[in-house]
């Protein structure tokens, strides 16, 4: 969690540095993950992240960022085995380019659409049957979505594609990848 508080602090001293066009958008969010594989019955449970991104440009930006994340699932094997509850969290590092619809980075309301890819560096898990090392870390992915600015708030919207297989040794159980839907609020300074 300390890394993460200096990640912000760096993304934030970094944005004050650049003049042009520059926006920091602290956020809060939910996100609903769902995994795919063979022999399991999993359904995705809510999960939630929290940190920030940095927007460069006005109609069309650059957008990297850095969020605390937790990703939470409900499975159980083909054949009746017990419910199991996997919980994993870490870091999700998001970098999207994106175009502003309606309104600009100025604009007091907007509308934009994004894109990109992100990677998820997992640094624990709550669960009894799987420990961080049987989770794949990095997890590689990529994104889309749209976003909605009005004054000081922004709300984004995105889906996400798994590149890389939850687990990694699929041998036992197959968890493999895994979408999701994202949903963040905060500000834009």
């Amino acid at each position: 969690m300390k890394k993460l508080w200096i990640l912000t602090a760096a993304l934030f001293v970094m944005a004050v540095g650049v003049q042009a066009q520059t926006q920091v958008k602290p956020g809060i969010g939910l996100n609903f993950t769902n995994i795919s594989g063979e022999g399991t019955d999993a359904k995705g449970q809510a999960g939630w992240q929290v940190g920030a991104s940095v927007a460069f440009g006005e109609k069309f930006y650059f957008e990297p960022g850095v969020f605390y994340q937790t990703n939470s699932f409900e499975f159980t094997t083909a054949n009746g085995g017990p419910v199991t509850d996997l919980t994993y969290s870490g870091l999700r590092i998001p970098v999207a380019v994106g175009l502003d619809v309606l309104g600009n980075a100025d604009s007091f309301a907007g509308l934009r659409v994004f894109g990109g890819a992100s990677g998820f560096l997992v640094t624990g898990t709550s669960s009894e049957f799987f420990d961080k090392d049987e989770i794949e870390s990095p997890q590689w992915g990529v994104f889309a979505g749209a976003g909605l600015d009005i004054a000081l708030f922004y709300i984004d919207f995105s889906y996400q594609w798994s590149l890389s297989n939850v687990q990694k040794d699929i041998d036992q159980i197959d968890i493999g990848k895994s979408k999701g839907i994202f949903l963040t609020a905060g500000l834009r300074f």
